[in-house]
């Protein structure tokens, strides 16, 4: 199991929202991983934390309410077929070939067809063989899933207008061109902000992402760069995009809050100390000021920290 997927899902642990067999293999993950079991803990802190001073939990009756309201919409909902099941789940793949080698010979064999074919296809049976070149995608165009994106080169906008060239890699390089707008311009943006190994491309696809924070997926990707991502310049922007929202979407307040707690960049905790200022009389991030004030091992922080506290209110 990967750490990465572990990282992603303890936040559902801390809220119990993990599946039986899904907290069992997190569990056993933890045990024998120093760096993941960190993680749990610093999130079991913070969500312990956070519940200081919050909102009365919701009844047992409106939660098992929304519960059925819930499921009734996944029933009603429209079915992936079986090959988008298994395209868009690699770890059910690793799980099914890590119990029959049979089955990874079948898929490693048919990997390289669909390659095979795929190139051909794209360039041709001689340039195939050649290397091939640039092929160029405009909005009428189906993109590849994510499955078959080798990579995202690189990300630009047109200087004065709203139109992005994405290069990005299957067999050969292609190139998307189209607006902001666009869902399958969204989609790449998207794959390059979460999954790209260039830290310059993922810079790139979030500083597109801050232009339309609005939009509940591009607000998502923000919160999981800053959040997950390695480049704290990344972790910058996306605490940057979000900002104006930190008043009104508690999702994000408390990404700004995780950031100013366990961040490890000074400039990102810096910045999530000031974009929290408008909101410091929330019980939550009250909680946290105090933790910082008392605590924490920067000097700057912990004097912002008693600042902020100090221009508020005392709770009778």
């Amino acid at each position: 199991m990967k750490c990465e997927w572990v990282r992603e899902s303890i936040v559902f642990q801390v809220y119990g929202e993990l599946a039986d067999d899904a907290r069992h293999e997190l569990e056993m993950h933890v045990a024998r991983c120093a760096d993941c079991a960190a993680e749990l803990k610093a999130e079991q802190d913070f969500h312990a934390l956070l519940s200081q001073d919050r909102a009365a939990d919701p009844t047992p009756n409106l939660l098992a309410a929304s519960r059925m309201r819930l499921q009734e919409g996944l029933e009603t909902a429209q079915q992936g077929s079986v090959w988008s099941k298994w395209a868009f789940d690699p770890a059910n793949w690793l799980r099914q070939m890590r119990f029959s080698p049979a089955l990874a010979s079948a898929i490693l064999i048919l990997g390289f067809a669909v390659g095979v074919g795929t190139a051909y296809k794209f360039v041709g049976p001689h340039s195939a063989a050649s290397g091939g070149q640039t092929a160029r995608i405009d909005s009428t165009t189906t993109v590849p899933t994510e499955a078959s994106i080798a990579g995202i080169n690189s990300v630009t906008q047109v200087p004065g207008t709203d139109q992005v060239s994405i290069k990005f890699n299957t067999v050969v390089p292609q190139e998307a061109q189209g607006s902001l707008n666009d869902q399958k311009i969204q989609q790449l943006l998207l794959y390059a902000a979460r999954n790209n190994y260039n830290s310059g491309v993922r810079m790139d696809s979030v500083g597109l992402l801050t232009q339309n924070p609005t939009d509940a997926h591009f607000r998502d990707a923000l919160i999981y760069a800053l959040q997950y991502d390695s480049n704290p310049g990344v972790r910058f922007k996306a605490i940057d995009g979000l900002g104006p929202y930190v008043k009104d979407d508690t999702s994000v307040r408390d990404a700004v809050l995780r950031a100013l707690v366990n961040d490890t960049n000074p400039g990102v905790r810096t910045e999530a100390l000031r974009l929290i200022e408008p909101v410091k009389a929330d019980g939550s991030v009250r909680g946290v000021l105090m933790t910082l004030a008392a605590k924490d091992s920067s000097q700057y922080i912990r004097s912002q920290a008693r600042t902020l506290l100090a221009q508020l209110p005392e709770i009778d």
